[in-house]
């Protein structure tokens, strides 16, 4: 049987709260046996899957593949978990390699001794195999080995992703404090929008929702501007296999609607066009320095996803009269638009003045966020029956 066939469990890991859209991410891939964990999803797949898992999956942070399960609760046990581990398998003395850990475990108080113990044990392997030892190296490894520590089981996998998969590669300029591109793909995922009509963001900072929705429009693969990947560093790389699949542009579409990207901030808006040039996206995306009370949708009925300014970003005494503005411009001129906006303020939230039709609760980064839906009616609300909150 051909190695690029056999089939292998991955585990892709994710943001909590984006495990349900991952799943049905996966299985629109042809993924099999998909089952949705905490902050990540299991899959079976072979190589030709998990090529495709890190070139396609947009709400996926790592695509682990496990090589070894088994328990310990103290240095000896976790030494010679990772010992049985046949390491000239997956790499050679010649490879440099890093260790990532996840530690979560009452016999075990950091994660850093965690990684020396088991670096240890790899490196003694291959000195006493070969006579020789292979290399750390923490800032560009060529292999990445993830060690998930709960309890007393410990989890040891090859991570094919090697950089995280939120950086996709285009976005080389940035604002402050930025969406991170793996919650961006995932709240406009989570909205529904298909591609199939407008898109705005009024607040676009770097551009990275708009870019995303583009990258959705057109079905361009996330990961196609990414330099590398950590597999491709792996023994049993088939070259050719991933040629064929980066270079398959079969599921590529037209779009036929507007995606249009708005900020007061016109260094804001450089910086966006920038990084939707880097995507190769140019003339894909409108984007204009406009502020918001400024903004009015095109026709059409579409959808509209924000991540408006609070807090730090704007004084205190101003927020409510802010985010009253923008609910009284959503009422005035958005009508038939749905509306998202994310915020850590639920306070800021509620001044909107509008009831939310569903709420989500995500997390940017450790940052717990309240994710609404605003279904603004065309017709009378009353010939309209607005979903359940979540």
């Amino acid at each position: 049987m051909e190695t690029g066939k056999i089939e292998f469990e991955l585990v892709a890991k994710t943001f909590k709260g984006l495990e349900e859209v991952l799943a049905d991410e996966l299985i629109r891939l042809g993924a099999a046996d998909v089952k949705v964990l905490n902050r990540a999803v299991s899959f079976k797949g072979d190589n030709a899957m998990m090529y495709k898992a890190n070139l396609w999956l947009r709400t996926a942070l790592k695509v682990l593949k496990p090589i070894g399960t088994f328990k310990a609760r103290s240095e000896v046990e976790l030494y010679n978990g990772i010992s049985q581990i046949d390491w000239s398998e997956y790499f050679t003395v010649d490879d440099t390699f890093a260790i990532d850990t996840m530690v979560s475990s009452p016999y075990f108080n950091h994660s850093q001794f965690v990684a020396l113990k088991s670096k240890d044990a790899i490196v003694d392997q291959f000195r006493e195999k070969f006579n020789k030892r292979p290399s750390v190296d923490s800032d560009n490894p060529m292999i990445m080995i993830n060690i998930h520590l709960t309890e007393d089981e410990c989890v040891v996998s090859m991570d094919s992703s090697g950089d995280s998969l939120h950086r996709r590669g285009y976005r080389l300029n940035s604002t402050i404090a930025p969406i991170n591109e793996v919650l961006a793909a995932g709240m406009i995922l989570l909205s529904g929008w298909d591609g199939n009509s407008n898109f705005i963001d009024p607040m676009c900072g770097s551009g990275t929702l708009p870019i995303e929705a583009a990258l959705i429009a057109y079905n361009i693969p996330p990961g196609i501007f990414r330099k590398s990947f950590a597999f491709e560093n792996w023994k049993d790389f088939d070259s050719d296999l991933f040629e064929e699949i980066y270079n398959d542009d079969s599921d590529s579409r037209e779009f036929q609607h507007q995606i249009i990207g708005a900020d007061i901030s016109a260094g804001a808006i450089r910086i966006a066009n920038e990084n939707a040039k880097n995507a190769f996206l140019t003339n894909k995306i409108k984007f204009e320095v406009k502020a918001f009370e400024g903004h009015y949708p095109p026709d059409g009925e579409g959808i509209m996803i924000m991540n408006p300014p609070y807090g730090e970003r704007i004084k205190k005494n101003n927020i409510q009269e802010f985010y009253q503005t923008i609910g009284s411009q959503l009422k005035r001129h958005f009508s038939g638009f749905d509306v998202w906006i994310i915020s850590s303020n639920k306070d800021a939230l509620d001044y909107i003045g509008l009831h939310p039709s569903k709420k989500v609760t995500l997390y940017n980064g450790a940052i717990e966020c309240k994710y609404q839906r605003f279904a603004m009616y065309s017709g009378s609300k009353r010939t309209r029956k607005p979903e359940e909150e979540e």
